[in-house]
């Protein structure tokens, strides 16, 4: 049924990997939810029965009924797509780079013809000077370097919506990001592989893989994926079932392998160990004919280029760069350590990342963000950009740039080509208005018939043109791709990892 026929009282089935549409209580006994693009928390959220899931979340792999505690209308999506529309609205509008320099220039252009039929008292040097007062630097010039820097940056996978938006970033000052799927990797990545006495590293990685195949939570993907990059070969199981919100259990070759939450596995073995884990992280546990196997720990790690992009915008004349994040201020402040952010604001719920934005100095202020919960902060910032590789739709519509391309450093290449269009744009207004300022200067004198004045301010505006074609081409940002680790976590035959984006990663500042 529609989302605007619900109301409240109403109860719904929401199935597995569905969006809640509305606000509502839930009436199942338990049920896990990924509420990264709402809240900023990169694991996946466990609620129980009387408790409160917000429209927005994606459902786990369970089959839930919520009682509608509100309408579609006044439910947490539809306030933040109002609070996008509030932002929008309030933003000054953008003084085209061009309009601030026509009224000096015509005015410029009339002393002077006023002034050559003034001294001469014959009109037609009034008309001669005009002439050559041509404004196409600014009427043709200027757009054309904005619309090569357009097409550059579109050729990167950077798509910016408007000229004005390329103005604006050229000039950012200060650079806000979110965390989770953001300067993080959005998808929790195996760190360690932790096994118990009989067991190494490998074997129980590629069980636990194997068993993981016949589960659709997002831990299980991590888990999967880290097999693969080491190679393993993954078994199929003879038998296998998931217990919603609990783990997976397998028989693969004989053996009963059992993955999943430490109660869980602690109920079908009783010697299971609960593992210290750090900020951030998460445990898989696990237990092989009915004894304790070992701890697989994932975390969220940062984006490997995260470091680099944010030394590169310290390099490069923006003054202040930091978090805002709904997630926790542990995991938040431990991120921020690895890149190199010490100013973290978090666990902020929309409306409080907007105010934050708006008091931000100096600026321009760039924000970059991928969620739901950051498409409002995304449309007050002075320029906002969304991570769009994965989707986030609202953020995208919200957002004054969408990179398509799922990497942070896009951001580097979307300032730089901002500030060589810019350049070249100045460049050529300046070019054309002092070749017309000269030659409006000459035409003084009476050398320059009206004919001969109006093919040469055609040679002026060729030439103004074509330099600002130079905006399609321009010098690299700087930030070295080669310098940026982009390897897996690797377990050694200890069973330890380095998660990726650590403190030792280069960070690809020339």
């Amino acid at each position: 049924m529609p989302v605007d026929d619900v109301v409240v009282g109403d109860v719904l089935l929401v199935r597995p990997a569905e969006i809640v549409p509305v606000d509502g209580i839930l009436l199942t006994e338990n049920g896990t939810f990924d509420e990264s693009s709402l809240t900023g928390e990169s694991m996946p959220v466990t609620r129980t029965q009387g408790e409160e899931v917000l429209s927005g979340a994606i459902n786990g792999s369970r089959a839930i009924r919520i009682r509608a505690l509100r309408t579609g209308a006044d439910s947490q999506y539809q306030q933040i797509v109002a609070l996008v529309h509030s932002a929008e609205s309030s933003h000054a509008p953008i003084v085209r780079l061009a309009d601030r320099f026509a009224i000096p220039f015509t005015a410029v252009a009339l002393v002077l013809a006023g002034t050559a039929w003034a001294i001469s008292g014959d009109s037609t040097r009034f008309a001669e000077v005009l002439v050559l007062a041509t404004p196409c630097p600014l009427l043709i010039a200027a757009p054309v370097a904005f619309l090569g820097g357009l097409s550059r940056a579109a050729k990167s996978g950077v798509i910016m919506k408007s000229g004005a938006v390329v103005e604006q970033i050229a000039r950012v000052r200060s650079a806000a990001f979110d965390k989770t799927g953001t300067l993080t990797q959005g998808r929790p990545e195996l760190v360690d592989v932790r096994p118990a006495a009989g067991f190494d590293a490998e074997e129980i990685l590629q069980l636990a893989a194997s068993a993981e195949q016949y589960s659709s939570h997002v831990l299980a993907d991590g888990i999967r994926r880290a097999a693969a990059a080491r190679g393993l070969v993954l078994h199929a199981a003879e038998e296998a079932s998931e217990t919603a919100t609990n783990g997976v259990s397998a028989t693969i070759g004989g053996r009963t392998v059992v993955v999943g939450k430490p109660a869980y596995v602690a109920s079908l073995a009783p010697d299971t160990v609960r593992a210290t884990l750090g900020v951030g992280e998460a445990a898989a546990y696990m237990a092989v004919d009915g004894g304790f196997a070992g701890i697989l720990v994932l975390a969220d790690a940062a984006r490997p280029e995260a470091a680099a992009v944010v030394s590169w915008l310290r390099v490069h004349e923006v003054e202040r760069v930091v978090m805002l994040t709904g997630d926790v201020h542990s995991t938040a402040e431990s991120v921020g350590t690895q890149i190199g952010i010490d100013e973290v604001h978090a666990e902020l719920l929309p409306p409080e990342k907007v105010r934050l934005a708006s008091e931000l100095q100096p600026r321009p202020v760039l924000m970059v963000g991928d969620g739901v919960n950051d498409a409002p902060v995304l449309a007050a910032a002075d320029i906002g950009i969304a991570m769009g590789a994965k989707g986030a739709t609202a953020a995208g519509d919200a957002a004054d740039v969408v990179i398509l391309v799922d990497s942070l450093a896009k951001v580097v290449d979307a300032i730089a080509i901002g500030r060589h269009t810019l350049r070249v744009a100045l460049t050529a207004i300046w070019i054309g208005i002092g070749l017309s300022v000269g030659l409006m200067i000459v035409a003084m004198t009476g050398v320059i018939p009206a004919v001969v004045g109006a093919l040469v301010q055609e040679l002026v505006d060729l030439a103004t043109i074509l330099y600002a074609l130079r905006a399609l081409s321009g010098p690299p940002s700087g930030l070295r791709p080669d310098a940026v680790s982009h390897t897996a976590p690797n377990p050694s035959s200890t069973g330890s990892a380095q998660p990726p984006g650590s403190a030792s990663a280069a960070t690809g500042i020339p």
